[in-house]
């Protein structure tokens, strides 16, 4: 064995015993040494997925087991060996871990080697750094939502889970992303927990990229570590064999009493592509709505995002009349009034004038869209529908035929069609699976009584006013 050999070996020593055996066996018993040069040691790791969570939160106890042995040593260069030969190439610096700080924790770290699909998915997908909780606004549309997320990112390993999973859903651009990054970063900033942020889209990549590589268990099983699974964009899980395995996991994780975080554009019930055991093992945590951004929020979210432009335009200034302009007038989401800002900063820096009411009504003037009409569910209409007429929610989606049951049916059936843009066969899945015939029937049924029945026609009528309200 020559000396490096022998001092890596005390080393390794060393760290099994300042860790403990399950944190060792977990992070470090793949860990290689490639060679020792001056003041640096160069370490490799076989996947993303480890070097990233060792520069997060390992860094410094490795060099200080190192400069117990040698201590002239003052930085580790930790690097992604291929699967081909443990070489690092030369385009790219390994990343440094210095005496003075740890490395920024970060989720998805560039490897020196190629590496395999299914590890460049549980390395994470990209976090942006600037949605974290201290630049995130908060107003009454998302205080629970904001409070839940809190909780869950200042959880400790070994704590018990309050909710699980929490479940975060709403429009484009209100800001679940940002929440779900926040946890993500603060989850990661020193309390040893692995915290794993993917969108739906690279859960799919990666478990069929596990599945074409023949590692499709080793993907299992390292998602199953995780003590918090973050997923973005749920609504995108398309695929069997992709859901099912996204339901074991979620299983396994929760049993386990690992967190779960997931967001989407629309509530557990409103995933049609998934399995029902999936949708209701969601439902069974804390499922909370972010609604529209109020005036208030609005005004809030633009004031923070010209904070934020001012820490590298020092000079740049909007006025309040324009403020509160555009807080009045761009209402669908924060994306648009981030966007307002950035328009009116270019605007202002390369013409060289300063930001004006008559400048911000003509730059923003593509973002002031009328006001949409609401958009409403399948889920609404039968749970208004069920409150009118006294019956529950399954008594219209079950088979029964009484007459308390079937013309409540038939009038949602007819909201159904006439209130959303949900096809006569979709209408049907949602109606306990009925036909598309059936769903015809109970439309031209309640047509034609409406024509006649005054009485039947003002409920109708009320039916509607609640929904749009």
């Amino acid at each position: 064995m020559t000396m490096e050999q022998d001092r890596w070996s005390r080393v390794k020593s060393r760290l099994r015993s300042n860790v403990g055996e399950d944190v060792y066996t977990s992070w470090f018993a793949r860990m290689d040494l490639e060679g020792v040069q001056d003041e640096s040691v160069r370490l490799s790791v076989p996947t993303r997925f480890l070097k990233s969570w060792i520069q997060a939160h390992y860094a410094e106890r490795v060099l200080s087991c190192w400069q117990a042995e040698m201590p002239e040593v003052h930085r580790i260069d930790l690097t992604v060996r291929s699967a081909v030969r443990p070489v690092v190439q030369p385009k790219e610096a390994p990343a440094p871990v210095e005496t003075r700080r740890m490395p920024t924790p970060e989720l998805r770290s560039t490897a020196t080697a190629p590496v395999s699909a299914n590890h460049d998915a549980l390395g994470g997908s990209p976090l942006d750094p600037r949605l974290t909780f201290a630049s995130f606004v908060v107003g009454r549309s998302n205080t629970l939502a904001h409070a839940a997320a809190r909780q869950v990112a200042e959880g400790r390993r070994g704590d018990p889970v309050m909710f699980n999973p929490l479940y975060i859903h709403a429009g484009v651009g209100l800001g679940k992303t940002h929440l779900l990054q926040a946890v993500t970063w603060a989850g990661n900033s020193g309390n040893e927990r692995k915290v794993l942020y993917l969108t739906a889209e690279k859960f799919m990549y990666g478990f069929v990229a596990a599945l074409k590589t023949q590692t499709a268990l080793a993907f299992k099983e390292a998602l199953r570590g995780i003590d918090v699974l973050v997923i973005d964009d749920l609504q995108f899980l398309q695929g069997k064999s992709t859901q099912a395995e996204f339901c074991h996991t979620l299983n396994a994780l929760i049993d386990a009493g690992r967190q779960v975080v997931i967001a989407a554009d629309r509530p557990p019930s409103d995933l049609e592509s998934l399995d029902d055991r999936v949708r209701s093992r969601l439902a069974g945590g804390l499922v909370v709505e972010m609604g529209s951004l109020g005036e208030e929020l609005r005004h809030g979210i633009l004031k923070s995002r010209v904070a934020a432009a001012r820490a590298h335009h020092a000079t740049f200034e909007v006025p309040e009349e324009v403020l509160l302009y555009l807080a009045r007038t761009i209402t669908h989401n924060g994306r648009d009034l981030e966007g307002a800002i950035n328009r009116l900063l270019a605007h202002s820096k390369l013409n060289n004038r300063p930001v004006t009411l008559e400048m911000a009504e003509h730059e923003v003037r593509d973002l002031v869209r009328p006001q949409e009409p609401k958009r409403i569910k399948i889920e609404d209409i039968q749970r208004v529908v069920a409150r009118q007429y006294n019956v529950s929610r399954s008594d219209l989606l079950s088979s029964r035929r009484t007459a308390n049951v079937v013309r409540p049916r038939q009038v949602a059936m007819y909201l159904a069609k006439t209130l959303t843009l949900r096809s006569l066969p979709e209408i049907g899945r949602r109606f306990g699976g009925r036909d598309h015939t059936t769903v015809l029937h109970a439309v031209r049924k309640i047509e034609a009584l409406v024509s006649k029945d005054t009485a039947l026609s003002e409920e109708v009528e009320s039916l509607k006013r609640q929904l749009q309200e």
